[in-house]
């Protein structure tokens, strides 16, 4: 290539870069190469939502989401049928030579109780758990409150909208106390295996983002954050889901197609995105489908909902 031509064609390409700069202009995500929304994710639970009839191990609910074209997958530990080390690291593999990624691990511990041994005992098993997630190779974990279990059945506490009383002679003063010190005791256990535990809006003291948040608050950890979950908040949900946007590290996203097992909310997810985005909220969006619905029909249609609503704005 002689002079002129190297000076011709280094003016073609400065004036496509001129057109492609102008055309990005348009499309400020797409001209810094940043992903187009959050990566979105399915627990396991959509799989089975306790029907004793559809119990899936984790594995098969691996393939499905990869199918379905989810880009991760939550595992909800009490659907792991093992948890000896081939498993999981047949798991690691399975998630990675399909593109996924194991992005969460969902827990249940209780640390509402005046029983000290009790408590400790419940500490002893969140412990387990965050090895366990760490051996899969997971960045975070759902954590609860526990509750007081006055209410008996989950079925009755859903018909009581998630409130029930405290053990005679106690209050939830009582508890909030119980459940710091529990959580402060797991998180030099965390913070030495790389999982941020996120404490959901579940039931018990996490009932109310004024619970969630006064534990969150009090610890003051960077391994401590919250799980943010759409469909517990029975009513009047975005304020509070919005009051819990700033410290959420995860967020599990409900749908009810062909109506709930236990309630059905009419959630706005264009709205719940935007709460997110104010927050700089970059992170996975794990569906929780809890519908009558097929899942086989339901999932694809909630992953596309979701997938519209957290697209990230120009």
């Amino acid at each position: 290539m002689n002079r002129r031509q190297f000076m011709t064609a280094a003016g073609a390409g400065v004036a496509a870069s001129a057109v492609a700069g102008v055309e990005a202009a348009g499309r400020p995500e797409a001209a810094r190469g940043a992903r187009p929304g959050n990566p979105m994710a399915v627990s396991t639970y959509s799989y089975w939502r306790y029907r004793a009839d559809s119990k899936l191990p984790v594995d098969q609910c691996i393939r499905l989401a990869a199918e379905t074209g989810f880009d991760a997958v939550e595992i909800l530990e009490i659907q792991l049928h093992r948890k000896d080390r081939a498993y999981l690291q047949s798991l690691k593999r399975q998630a990675f030579l399909a593109g996924m990624d194991l992005c969460g691990l969902s827990t249940h511990q209780g640390f509402v109780s005046p029983d000290a041994d009790r408590r400790r005992r419940n500490v002893e098993r969140t412990i387990a758990s965050i090895e366990l997630a760490y051996q899969l190779g997971i960045p975070t974990m759902r954590v609860n409150t526990g509750r007081w279990g006055t209410s008996g059945s989950f079925d009755e506490l859903m018909e009581r909208r998630g409130m029930e009383e405290p053990l005679p002679g106690y209050t939830d003063e009582d508890a909030f106390p119980w459940v710091i010190e529990s959580f402060e005791q797991c998180l030099p256990v965390a913070e030495k295996c790389g999982v941020v535990l996120g404490l959901e809006n579940h039931w018990g003291l996490g009932r109310t983002p004024q619970g969630v948040l006064r534990i969150v608050d009090a610890i003051r950890s960077p391994w401590l954050g919250v799980t943010m979950d759409t469909g517990n908040f029975l009513e009047d949900p975005y304020d509070r889901l919005e009051q819990l946007a700033p410290k959420t590290v995860f967020v599990q996203a409900k749908t009810y197609y062909g109506g709930g097992v236990w309630y059905t909310l009419e959630l706005d997810y264009e709205r719940i995105a935007d709460i997110l985005r104010r927050h700089n909220y970059r992170g996975y969006v794990s569906l929780e489908f809890e519908g009558r619905e097929d899942p086989a029909t339901a999932i694809p249609k909630s992953l596309a909902l979701l997938r519209r609503a957290f697209r990230f704005q120009s």
